[in-house]
């Protein structure tokens, strides 16, 4: 508790960032408590309903109440977002463990593929895999998982060059320990820090591309929203009806912001060299 106090004291930004990312997490886990309504119940009656004590965000060409539809695009954005990030950070961990540790010839070559792999154009292999397989969550999650890993991987293997160098992996190896337990016990703990920033900063990134994606038409199929969905459909009565956008552009925004924020704020609290320039 006396931690969380001075967080919140020391990083009233970062604490903002938790606190929303909190009650997107509840919002994402009960949406059908939170919203009013179904996302999909419509009613053709009410059509474009503007923002009023009944529908507070208004409805949209359908009669479909738009809070509850931003609420429900929370889970989308939590599900696809979580998913990625911890898949990436799977493949990313393994791929900056061996590349960092064995160096040499191994990094060499893992390097070099990852030159290549991050060569390829990000939104354009997205949506070749997604045109391929028909987009759903997993496709989606699979797939910018895949994209994100490379980058991520860079960003570990800097960590383990600079680990690996402590007395502590020296005096383990001297005692025998193999290579999977010094990976295991004695670097990975000490590079947990990177990966949690890491990951707190890559959520916001892949909400941005998975929004971009279902802006596009190639994120997941309706009738299930998504905020990028939601900003698609409101193209042709954005003008007369600019709530329709609005809303669900205003939870992206405070989204990304807030990982974003909590992301440095961590990197303040657990980056030693952050610590020591506090």
């Amino acid at each position: 508790m006396r931690a969380l106090r001075d967080f919140i004291r020391y990083k009233p930004v970062g604490a903002f960032g938790l606190a929303v990312i909190l009650a997107l997490l509840v919002t994402a886990a009960i949406p059908g408590v939170i919203a009013p309504s179904h996302y999909s119940d419509f009613d053709l009656l009410n059509r474009f309903q503007d923002p009023s004590s009944s529908h507070i965000f208004g409805t949209d060409n359908q009669g479909r109440d738009v809070f509850s539809r931003v609420v429900y695009g929370a889970r989308t954005s939590v599900t696809i977002g979580l998913g990625v990030v911890l898949l990436a950070a799977v493949f990313s961990t393994t791929i900056g463990l061996v590349s960092g540790y064995y160096g040499k010839l191994p990094d060499l070559i893992i390097q070099r593929l990852i030159d290549i792999w991050q060569a390829f154009p990000g939104l354009i292999f997205i949506i070749f895999l997604l045109s391929i397989f028909s987009p759903s969550q997993l496709t989606l999650i699979v797939a910018l998982g895949v994209l994100f890993t490379a980058g991520s991987s860079r960003v570990i293997r800097s960590s383990v060059l600079q680990v690996k160098q402590g007395l502590f992996v020296e005096a383990a190896r001297s005692t025998g320990a193999s290579d999977t337990r010094i990976l295991l016990r004695h670097i990975l703990p000490n590079i947990a820090p990177i990966l949690i920033i890491n990951a707190s900063v890559q959520i916001g990134a892949v909400i941005l591309v998975e929004t971009s994606l279902s802006f596009l038409g190639f994120g997941i199929p309706p009738p299930f929203p998504s905020w990028g969905g939601m900003l698609q459909a409101a193209q042709p009565d954005m003008q007369q009806h600019p709530y329709l956008a609005l809303f669900p552009g205003l939870a992206i925004v405070l989204t990304v912001y807030s990982f974003n924020m909590l992301g440095d704020a961590l990197r303040d609290v657990l980056d030693p060299r952050m610590r020591g320039m506090r």
